[in-house]
């Protein structure tokens, strides 16, 4: 392949990278205040902000099935490409979008392990709910009368 070509493929792959940060950028604030409203167990928030996340991953993943096959040629060029104008640039780039996606997922797990901990606590109070009715219900068995009381139904 050409320079001419590798360096408009470089060009191509660089408005990619920049498109994608920008959506990453995004993610990692949404992801972020998923953290938060799932320590602070506000489920209509943390629905809100899967949605809005939900729309950003459809676009970025738009734009990765466009960057891909250029990253796939410039890669295999990359003897050739490193040596062209840009391809410094967009290798910083390509590195911050791999730490981008790390932070996000970092954040994620702390947001899962925070959502494990609440499934966790409510269904122990479930089971404790549960068995307080239980024992109440047995409890109300023991103590109660006896629907035909004989000393009410007795005369004399």
């Amino acid at each position: 392949m050409s320079s001419p070509d590798l360096e408009a493929l470089i060009e191509q792959y660089r408005v990619g990278l920049e498109a994608e940060l920008v959506l990453l950028g995004r993610l990692e604030a949404i992801a972020a205040r998923q953290r938060g409203t799932t320590q602070a167990a506000d489920i209509p928030a943390l629905q809100r902000a899967a949605d809005e996340r939900d729309a950003l991953m459809s676009g970025l993943m738009a734009i990765e099935q466009e960057v891909r096959p250029i990253r796939g040629t410039l890669s295999q060029a990359r003897s050739t490409a490193r040596r062209l104008p840009g391809f410094a640039h967009v290798a910083e780039l390509h590195e911050a979008t791999a730490r981008m996606v790390k932070d996000i997922l970092e954040t994620d797990s702390d947001s899962i392990r925070a959502l494990e901990e609440i499934v966790s606590a409510r269904r122990v109070a479930a089971q404790a709910a549960e068995q307080g009715e239980a024992t109440l219900a047995a409890y109300g068995r023991v103590i109660a009368f006896p629907p035909a009381a004989t000393l009410v139904n007795r005369t004399g």
